[in-house]
């Protein structure tokens, strides 16, 4: 694996899992009320956008991380619709 790749899956990594503690906060704690449902729906729309992005350019760092921040933004937006 060159450098350009490992810079790019350790970015995505960062950038993925930044979401989780947020995602276990609004788990535990069954409260979404200091997320924004704005914010959640325009990024949810965006990194979809850039998973699209992904597989044109045949991105296998873009496409694995924007995968599971949209799946990890996905579940903060169903719990915040959920809890409200």
């Amino acid at each position: 694996m060159d450098f350009v790749t490992t810079l790019g899956f350790m970015a995505a990594t960062l950038t993925t899992i930044a979401f989780l503690p947020q995602l276990f906060k609004v788990w535990q704690t069954k409260s979404a009320k200091d997320v924004s449902l704005e914010m959640l729906i325009i990024f949810c729309a965006g990194v979809f956008l850039w998973l699209v992005y992904g597989f044109y350019i045949q991105s296998f760092p873009v496409i694995a991380a924007n995968l599971l921040t949209l799946i990890f933004n996905l579940i903060i937006l169903s719990l915040k619709i959920k809890y409200e």
